[in-house]
This record gives structure tokens, C-alpha cells and sequence, in this order.
């Protein structure tokens, strides 16, 4: 990583995790592969950014560690990339086993629950198929219709229009809606070097 942490994917440790280098990552991996009109990709970054605003509108008072949850939904892929569903599958390996484990890591990072609740989990799906009927009709040349079969409706009263942001504004973004998170959930994480033993 950026930060000088050395990752070990197949045994990950929280003490490996900055959020710098998860924005950082993130802010450069592009949805749908690229395959998005506009001057910039739209980023894993932004796209988390939406489908954390997504879920607190749907479900208003969302605690903020929850809303801090859906932010870091995708985190993992910061170092695996955004690979689609069907792909996973076909890779023939356990991939979510994987993922899971690395995303129980940059929970405990960053003061979450390995697992978060299964209510949480499905509202977090909800959040991100919603913004993925937007990217689809917006940016990806989806139909509305093709979209709604796809990904199902968006939640009532929420719009969105979509402007893919260039990746270092992403990231400042990203960045900064963690810390303001984090500070409202009342998680203050101790920089990993402080576990540093060497």
C-alpha cells in the first residue's frame, strides 16, 4: 500500500488497514468496469458515498456506525477490485469467503462489528442496487425499464443525478465522510502504527 502497509490477503490484519489507502484505492476503481459515459469513471468511491446516503434515506435515524457500514460496504475492494457477480461465481474459488475475511478486518479496524446485524446487511443491498438503477439508466445505457427488472425501484422520494467526480476529489471526499462518520458514531481509531511492535 501507499502508506507503506504490508497486506497479507489471505490472512489480513486490521493493523495492515488505513483509510487513506482504502480511499485511495477505491477512488480509482471504476464501476461497470469503465464502461460509463462522462470525462471520469464513476468511482467505487463515489459510488459508496451514494449508497451510504441511500440507506439513511431509507431508513432515517440510521444510527451513524451503520451509515459508516454502508460507506465501507465495498472497502474490500480497494485491493481486489470490483469484480461483477456472475465472474465471482465463475472464478471457481470460495471469492466471498475471501472478501468476507477481509472485510471483517477493516470492520475491526475501524470499530465495527466483524459481521454487522442482518438487518443492516439487507438495508445496505437495498442502498446499493438503488444506486446501481441510477448508474445503470445514467451512466451505462441501461433503459428504465431494463434497469427496474435488474435492480428494482428506487426508494420513494429519492432523486439523484449523477456527475462523475475525477478520482482525487473522490478520494478527499471519501476520506473526509469517514472521519466525519467515524466522529459521529464516536469511534476515535488508533493509528495502526501504534500496534507497530517492531
Amino acid at each position: 500500500m501507499l502508506s507503506g502497509r504490508r497486506l497479507d490477503l489471505l490472512d489480513p490484519s486490521p493493523m495492515d488497514i488505513e483509510i487513506e489507502d482504502i480511499a485511495h484505492g477505491l477512488a480509482r476503481v471504476a464501476r461497470w468496469n469503465g464502461q460509463t459515459t462522462g470525462e471520469h469513471g464513476f468511482s467505487v468511491a463515489q459510488h459508496s458515498m451514494v449508497v451510504e446516503e441511500i440507506a439513511a434515506h431509507i431508513e432515517p435515524g440510521l444510527e451513524p456506525r451503520w451509515r459508516l457500514a454502508a460507506l465501507l460496504h465495498d472497502a474490500p475492494e480497494y485491493v481486489i477490485g470490483d469484480m461483477i457477480s456472475p465472474f465471482k461465481t465463475a472464478l471457481g474459488i470460495n471469492y466471498r469467503e475471501f472478501e468476507d475475511r477481509l472485510e471483517a478486518a477493516i470492520h475491526i479496524r475501524f470499530g465495527l462489528p466483524a459481521k454487522v446485524p442482518a438487518k443492516i446487511k439487507a438495508l445496505i443491498k437495498q442502498a446499493d442496487r438503488a444506486c446501481a438503477y441510477f448508474e445503470a439508466t445514467q451512466l451505462a445505457g441501461f433503459t428504465s425499464a431494463e434497469s427496474l427488472k435488474l435492480f428494482g425501484a428506487p426508494p420513494s422520494g429519492y432523486l439523484l443525478t449523477i456527475d462523475p467526480q475525477p478520482a482525487f476529489v473522490a478520494q478527499d471526499h471519501y476520506v473526509r465522510r469517514f472521519h466525519l462518520l467515524s466522529e459521529a458514531a464516536g469511534y476515535s481509531p488508533t493509528p495502526a502504527a501504534a500496534f507497530d511492535t517492531e
